[in-house]
């Protein structure tokens, strides 16, 4: 059964080890400085953003691959996209279904661009967390105080609270780039094949 459903074991199985690798490094102590309690604001809003976008990539994963068994079985789902094309190209000319066929690629890509353009803001919130870090930074350096060693610690303090977050911020927003961008190859993988698919079986109904 299994077999069937490729496209969501593969997604699922990149996920599980993502997740457990994660879990391991929360284990050893390595995202301390991320649940920070400066970070904590910054960086929910970004895994926020992520998980998000995960869901909504896992459901794109979900629907294509039934849509893609269906398809195989040559039962297509009705009221889907692949469905509407098959009945639309059912007995037309190769040039109008040569038409139906890029528009079936242009609305399949269109729902899946969605969860490129999530992934891409990850990079762009971590990118604002690094400047409100440098602010963080700078808002505690007071060149007339400087010479005084009693406000030198908190000078230093404020600094390395500031950096923490623009570097922490930063790391956040690319790991979990990564992450979701690996998603939605896995997502893109599937959509192509059903495209393939949808305009394979169309063109053998019209040769039939």
């Amino acid at each position: 059964m299994l077999y069937r459903y490729l496209l969501v074991v593969r997604f699922a199985l990149f996920n599980l080890v993502a997740f457990a690798m994660l879990f391991a490094a929360y284990m050893q102590g390595w995202l301390d400085g991320v649940l920070a309690e400066q970070l904590r604001e910054l960086a929910g809003a970004i895994v926020l953003v992520f998980l998000y976008g995960l869901v909504l990539c896992a459901a794109r994963v979900w629907g294509h691959s039934v849509e893609l068994n269906d398809i195989k079985a040559g039962a297509p789902t009705p009221g889907s996209r692949a469905g509407r094309y098959l009945e639309q190209v059912a007995g037309a000319g190769p040039e109008s279904r040569g038409l139906q066929a890029d528009g079936l690629r242009l609305k399949l890509t269109n729902r899946i661009v969605v969860v490129r353009h999530i992934a891409n803001s990850l990079v762009f919130l971590g990118l604002i967390g690094t400047v409100i870090g440098f602010i963080i930074a700078l808002s505690g350096v007071d060149p007339e105080s400087a010479a005084q060693a009693e406000n030198v610690a908190a000078m230093v303090a404020t600094l390395i609270s500031g950096m923490s977050v623009a570097l922490y911020t930063t790391l956040i927003g690319a790991i979990l780039y990564v992450w979701l961008i690996i998603c939605y190859r896995i997502l893109v993988t599937g959509t192509v094949d059903l495209i393939t698919a949808a305009i394979e079986l169309g063109e053998a109904r019209a040769r039939a």
